[in-house]
């Protein structure tokens, strides 16, 4: 196994909540020193958002946060915000998320923090954008997913909007900042020069919908709600109702509808000009309805007589492909017993006992050995000796809130 990618990359992590903290977490698990900083009085809520008992740490923040290192002072405290500056001065990347303008009202701005350290690396991330009519509004996911039409993206014309079921926006948007500070990293390698990173949930939700953006760009208007329908708008991509439940088809090809059709017990379908046409060229020829009623109405009637399981891995094995429609639980409990993918799972020792967690999701670059997510503070007495404070500093500013030491 090659060292991890980025052993000798530091990171310092103001952010809190997903996107920031899935940014550094993308980081710390190819290998970079992340330390996470949090305000002692008023930490990531994100420790808490499952309702675990006093004391106790949520899964989502272990893994959002596995790996790090954790420092708890108050960043108004112009003694600790010397210690931060300290820290900056042999950073390589600085992360944060907090509306635009607070960075700078906390005097850690860009412009400050680049006067001690001109190769830094400093990732923003907010709700949308350093500038902009709304750049100083708040955000979380479900709203951004309200904003950029991606709620009105999924589900069946004419239903209410549909909020995709977990944080996709903000995890999206962590993996954008993570890509990001690479190219920067690679950058600086050639120019030893630092650089100022704006990305937003916004341009999270953007670029997850890429292609779907650029077709409203092309052609002045909304498509209609695809439901679950493939994005190709061949009949033979959706999700249909068999006799022991949903199966998903991506039957996109003539090869491949024809595939499905003669499976389905539906010969000549495929090349019924009343029904299908084709376009495209050669070997890549997709076909798209011409009664789509009339398609689905054979379809679905065909999928009801047969099983999703036989064709699941009947399709599958001839070129088509299709997976039943399972909840996450199912899926895990398969892949963890060598069914469909490696899930690349982790294990990992918390605070409460031994659990498990996902990799980064990449195999044949240097990842980091796993750790666990810090208790909040656990690095903190540490770090502020090696600033140069004394126990009974430490234990002043413990007294009076201003640190949180555990540990």
């Amino acid at each position: 196994m090659p060292p991890p990618c980025l052993s000798d990359v530091r990171v310092i992590d103001l952010s809190h909540v997903i996107a920031g903290p899935a940014a550094s977490m993308y980081l710390a698990a190819l290998g970079a020193d992340v330390l996470k900083i949090e305000n002692p009085r008023a930490p990531d809520v994100m420790r808490f958002v499952e309702g675990e008992a006093e004391g106790a740490m949520s899964s989502t923040f272990a893994t959002l946060n596995a790996g790090k290192k954790s420092l708890a002072i108050d960043l108004k405290n112009p003694r600790l915000r010397d210690v931060l500056f300290g820290l900056l001065r042999d950073a390589d990347v600085l992360i944060e998320n907090f509306r635009p303008g607070v960075a700078e009202r906390l005097g850690i701005g860009y412009e400050a923090v680049r006067a001690i350290n001109p190769r830094i690396i400093y990732l923003s991330i907010s709700g949308y954008g350093q500038t902009g009519a709304w750049s100083r509004f708040g955000a979380y996911d479900q709203v951004v997913q309200a904003l950029t039409g991606m709620m009105m993206a999924s589900g069946e014309e004419g239903g209410p909007p549909t909020k995709v079921g977990f944080p996709v926006v903000d995890i999206a948007t962590g993996m954008l900042g993570a890509m990001s500070v690479l190219a920067a990293l690679h950058r600086r390698g050639a120019t030893d020069a630092g650089s100022r990173i704006d990305t937003s949930l916004a341009q999270g939700a953007l670029q997850l919908m890429r292609p779907m953006a650029v077709r409203v760009l092309a052609t002045a208007q909304d498509g209609p709600r695809p439901g679950n329908r493939g994005f190709s708008g061949s009949p033979g991509a959706a999700t249909f109702r068999c006799a022991d439940g949903w199966l998903a088809v991506a039957a996109n090809t003539r090869r491949q509808f024809g595939v499905l059709c003669d499976q389905l017990g539906l010969p000549g379908m495929a090349d019924d000009p009343a029904l299908v046409r084709q376009v495209g060229e050669g070997g890549a020829t997709n076909v798209l309805p011409v009664d789509a009623a009339e398609l689905r109405r054979r379809l679905e009637g065909a999928f009801a007589r047969h099983d999703g399981a036989a064709l699941e891995v009947s399709l599958n094995a001839a070129g088509v492909p299709a997976a039943r429609v399972r909840r996450m639980g199912e899926f895990l409990c398969e892949a963890r017993h060598g069914q469909h993918v490696d899930p690349g799972l982790q294990r990992l020792q918390g605070d409460t006992g031994e659990f498990l967690q996902l990799g980064p999701g990449v195999a044949g670059l240097g990842v980091a050995s796993a750790t666990s997510a810090p208790m909040l503070g656990a690095g903190t007495a540490d770090i502020l000796r090696r600033a140069g404070l004394s126990p009974e500093e430490i234990g002043a500013l413990a007294q009076d809130g201003a640190i949180r030491v555990s540990g």
